[in-house]
């Protein structure tokens, strides 16, 4: 696939690298030459300097028979102009567009299509890591929740805890210990290595297990594996950019919300826009300012800002006055395997979860879900199952007969509404939505072949 991303960012940089790897011809667009050089230097890639919306530089970049276009620049204005001046010029098929302003967002529907902006996909950062955070708040405990089919199934990643009535056990004592409950371990996480799981892998105490359950069933599941924290009530976010102030937007009914912004302007904005959270005005690494608002009484610290150091300092200040949780906003990648699992429990990578929104309108076949885990390492993904038996791989088969790539694991069938956990000698069936979990990125190009159509279903 040929595919032009405009933007050397960490977001198109990360993107590049992660499509380059999987046998697509990328070019990459920036006005930032020496980025590119950068890039150039270590992933086989096309560059071309310029500015990404111009129609000239769009054409150097080989728009005339680019599949698609991916516009993720640190401007709005320019991810949606590009996206229109390819459409006019090359009629690009596929156009993926970033938006970080909230009032674009609202006016979607009329703003973005054929008759307008010619947009057919819009990511949202912002959006995308504020319901993460949410899901997070929702279940304690939890290193990583993730949807799929419109939230009926979750994928949740904990740490196994000593004392846990599962640790020290094989795994098919899971049945055992919970008779009314379907789950399935789709990987475990072992001193950052991976391990396939089968019935009689033992878990150990510090393992990184991902479970897929229905959503209903989530939290049984995790009592197997930890003792449950007690919900939380009291959040503490410092920062109050487009992160804080939508996260705070959406759970300031069911907790209470403090925010810390240093902007006096952008505090009397938020101020306006809440109606239930605290705003106050200051630094969040300001030791007495955190004493003084009972940080030693807060269930999660939340350091939000778009400053890498400044999360991880006040947030390290935060754990240390007391704060039950933090968790920490982290841009740079070769920070956040720093951090993670230490004094901040939860690195969260903007980078990894717009990444994977984007991926699902990349793979092949018919991909509708992607989520990045692990800093990227791992991938787990929602495949829709076509064809009959003749024509499909998967289609007419029990789930231990279809030929998995190594290291890549079936952990659930959603059909219709119905979830139904993997087992062994359970049969697909057209239009099934199958949730899979790859431990090794480099399957990838194999299992989307297994989703593929053949020409005889035509």
């Amino acid at each position: 696939m040929k595919i032009i991303i405009l933007g050397a960012n960490q977001v198109g940089s990360t993107l590049a690298e992660t499509l380059a790897g999987e046998a697509n011809d990328i070019t990459v667009v920036d006005e930032d030459a020496e980025k590119l050089r950068e890039l150039k230097d270590h992933i086989d890639i096309g560059t071309v300097p310029g500015h990404p919306s111009l129609p000239d530089i769009l054409t150097k970049a080989g728009g005339h028979d680019a599949d698609m276009i991916i516009a993720v620049t640190e401007s709005d204005e320019i991810n949606m102009v590009a996206c229109r001046v390819a459409y006019s010029l090359f009629q690009t098929p596929k156009k993926i567009c970033r938006i970080r302003e909230a009032s674009y967002l609202k006016s979607d529907k009329l703003l973005f299509g054929q008759h307008g902006i010619a947009v057919d996909t819009v990511i949202s950062p912002e959006l995308i890591v504020s319901q993460d955070i949410e899901r997070l708040l929702d279940l304690p405990g939890s290193l990583q929740v993730l949807d799929f089919a419109d939230g009926k199934v979750q994928l949740v990643a904990v740490k196994a805890y000593y004392g846990g009535p599962l640790v020290g056990q094989e795994i098919r004592l899971l049945r055992q210990h919970m008779p009314s409950v379907d789950t399935r371990v789709a990987a475990i996480f072992r001193k950052d290595r991976p391990i396939i799981p089968e019935g009689s892998t033992v878990i150990e105490a510090d393992d990184e297990v991902f479970f897929v359950a229905a959503q209903k069933d989530i939290r049984a599941c995790m009592s197997e594996l930890r003792r449950m924290d007690k919900p939380y009530k009291r959040l503490m976010i410092a920062g109050g950019g487009n992160i804080g102030m939508r996260l705070a937007q959406k759970v300031e009914g069911r907790y209470q919300v403090k925010i810390i912004e240093r902007d006096p302007v952008r505090c009397t904005y938020i101020s306006e826009k809440l109606d239930h959270a605290i705003v106050l005005n200051g630094e969040a690494s300001q030791r007495d300012l955190l004493i003084e608002e009972n940080i030693a009484s807060t269930d999660v610290f939340l350091a939000l800002t778009n400053d890498d150091e400044a999360n991880i300092m006040s947030s390290l200040l935060a754990k240390r006055l007391g704060a039950t949780k933090v968790m920490a906003l982290i841009n740079n990648p070769a920070y956040v395997d720093l951090v993670q699992g230490g004094d901040i429990d939860i690195a969260i990578s903007p980078q990894q979860a717009t990444i994977g929104s984007l991926l699902a309108h990349v793979r092949r076949g018919d991909v509708v879900n992607v989520h990045s885990l692990r800093r990227g390492a791992a991938e787990a993904m929602e495949a829709i199952a076509h064809g009959d038996e003749a024509s499909s791989k998967v289609v007419g088969r029990a789930i231990q007969d279809i030929d998995l790539p190594e290291g890549t694991t079936i952990g659930a069938i959603v059909r219709n509404d119905e979830v139904l956990i993997a087992h062994d000698n359970i049969v697909v069936e057209p239009d099934d939505h199958v949730i899979l979990f790859l431990v090794d990125r480099k399957r990838i190009p194999e299992v989307e072949r297994l989703f593929q159509v053949g020409f005889s279903f035509f």
